[in-house]
C-alpha cells in the first residue's frame, strides 16, 4: 500500500498517445452511457405494461429494486473489475465488459419475464463496473498535473450520452419498448469491435500487481482508502457528495411534477438543458481552467456551488426560480476531475484499478442508500403536519455538502502541513 502524498504514478515504458488514448476513452465512455441512457425512458414503462399489468405502484416498487440491484452490482464488481485491470491490463476488461454489456441488452430486449429483466439488470450492473477501469486508464496515460482535465473530458462524455440516450430511446420506443434495447445492444457491440482493433494497452507490465482477492472484494479494495490519512478524508468528501447527488436521480421527477405540476415535456427539456451545461462544463470550462485553477480550488467551487444549487432548488416557488440554480449548479461538474486528480495521486501506478474500484463501491454504497433515504425525506415533506416542505430532500443535499466542505478543508490543511514539513 501506498502512503505517500502527491507522487506521480509511473509512467509506462509502453504508454500509447495519450491525446489518442484519452480520445478513444471518451469514445467508449460515451457509447457505453448512451446505451444506458437509451433504456432509460422505456424501461419502467416496460415494465408495468407488459410484466405488471400496468399496476404503477407495483411498478414504481420494481424500478426502485432495479435501481438498487444496478447499485449493489456496482458495490459488488467494480473492486474484482479494479484487480483484475491490474495484474492483466485494462485492455482485456474494458474489451470483455463491452462485448458483456451488449449480449445483455440483448437478453433483456428478449427476456420473456420479469425475472430475466432482473438477471439483465444484474447483469449490466457488473459489466458497467468496468467504468472504474476507464478511470483507471485514464491515470495511467495521463501525467498527474493532466489528469483533472482528462477526468473532465470523461465527464463530458457522461453529460453527452444522458443528453442523447434518453431522446433517442424515447423517440425509438414510440415504435416499440425493446426497440432501444436492441439499438442499446448494437452500439455496445460495435464499440466493442471499435476497441477490440484500436485499443493499446496501458498498464505496463513493471507496473502490474498480482490478484488478490482481499483487494478484489469491497472490503478489502475499501482498505486502500485506510492507506492514506488524506486519502480516506478524501474518499470521505466523494462519499458524501455521490450521496447529495442521488437526490437528482430519486426525487427530482416526483418533485417536479408536485410543486410546479411539470409535463413530461418540460421534464425532459430540462433534463436536457442540464446535460448540455454540464457538457460544456466539464468538456470545455474544467479543460481550460484545470491548470489556473488547481484541484483544491476546483473541489472547493464544485461543493459550494452545488450546497448553494440545491438550496435555490428547495426553495424555489416556481419553475422559473428552479431554472435560475440549473447555471449555479452546473460548477458541480469541477467536483469528479478534482477529486480523481487529487486521489489518484495518493497511490502509485499499480494501485490506480484498485482505486478505482474503491471508489465506484463508494458510489454503489451512496446509490444504495440514498433512493430509500430521500424518497422518505420527500414523502414525509410534503406530508408535515406543519406545513408542506416538499423542498425538504434538497435540503438535506445542501447540508451534505456543507459537511463535505468541512471534512474537504481538514485534509487540505493537513495536506499543506505535511509539505511543509
Amino acid at each position: 500500500m501506498s502512503s505517500h502524498t502527491d507522487t506521480p504514478a509511473t509512467t509506462p515504458a509502453n504508454q500509447p498517445p495519450r491525446r489518442a488514448a484519452v480520445i478513444f476513452i471518451f469514445i467508449t465512455v460515451l457509447l457505453d452511457v448512451l446505451s444506458l441512457g437509451l433504456i432509460i425512458p422505456v424501461l419502467p414503462t416496460m415494465i408495468k405494461e407488459e410484466f405488471l399489468q400496468n399496476d404503477l405502484a407495483l411498478a414504481a416498487v420494481y424500478v426502485g429494486w432495479f435501481g438498487t440491484l444496478w447499485a449493489l452490482m456496482q458495490f459488488l464488481f467494480s473492486p474484482l473489475m479494479g484487480a483484475i485491470s491490474d495484474q492483466f491490463g485494462r485492455r482485456p476488461v474494458i474489451l470483455i465488459s463491452c462485448f458483456g454489456l451488449g449480449l445483455d441488452y440483448v437478453l433483456m430486449a428478449v427476456a420473456p419475464n420479469i425475472v430475466w429483466l432482473f438477471v439483465g439488470r444484474a447483469l449490466s450492473g457488473i459489466m458497467a463496473a468496468s467504468f472504474s477501469t476507464a478511470g483507471a486508464y485514464i491515470a495511467d496515460v495521463t501525467p498527474p498535473e493532466k489528469r483533472a482535465a482528462s477526468f473532465g473530458l470523461i465527464g463530458a462524455a457522461w453529460g453527452i450520452g444522458f443528453v442523447v440516450g434518453p431522446a433517442v430511446g424515447g423517440g425509438l420506443g414510440e415504435y416499440g419498448l425493446r426497440l432501444p434495447l436492441w439499438f442499446a445492444a448494437g452500439l455496445t457491440l460495435l464499440n466493442a469491435l471499435y476497441g477490440y482493433f484500436i485499443l493499446p494497452e496501458s498498464l505496463a507490465v513493471e507496473n502490474r500487481s498480482k490478484f488478490s482477492w482481499k483487494k478484489a472484494n469491497p472490503l478489502g479494495a475499501l482498505k486502500l482508502l485506510r492507506s492514506h490519512a488524506e486519502l480516506l478524508g478524501l474518499a470521505s468528501v466523494l462519499l458524501i457528495y455521490q450521496l447529495a447527488h442521488q437526490v437528482l436521480s430519486n426525487v427530482f421527477v416526483l418533485y417536479t411534477e408536485h410543486r410546479y405540476a411539470w409535463t413530461p415535456k418540460t421534464i425532459g427539456l430540462t433534463l436536457t438543458v442540464v446535460g448540455i451545461m454540464s457538457v460544456v462544463m466539464q468538456g470545455f470550462v474544467v479543460r481550460r481552467t484545470a491548470a489556473k485553477l488547481g484541484e483544491w480550488r476546483m473541489l472547493f467551487i464544485a461543493l459550494i456551488c452545488g450546497g448553494i444549487g440545491y438550496s435555490i432548488y428547495g426553495l424555489a416557488a416556481t419553475g422559473g426560480m428552479f431554472w435560475a440554480a440549473i447555471p449555479v449548479f452546473a460548477f458541480v461538474g469541477y467536483f469528479s476531475p478534482a477529486i480523481q486528480g487529487l486521489m489518484t495521486r495518493r497511490v502509485n501506478a499499480s494501485e490506480q484499478g484498485q482505486l478505482q474500484g474503491a471508489n465506484s463501491c463508494l458510489m454503489g454504497i451512496a446509490g444504495m442508500l440514498g433512493p430509500v433515504m430521500f424518497t422518505n425525506v420527500f414523502s414525509k415533506g410534503i406530508q408535515n403536519p406543519i406545513g408542506e416542505l416538499p423542498g425538504a430532500p434538497f435540503f438535506l443535499a445542501a447540508g451534505l455538502h456543507v459537511t463535505a466542505i468541512v471534512v474537504a478543508l481538514v485534509i487540505m490543511r493537513r495536506s499543506r502541513k505535511m509539505a511543509e514539513a
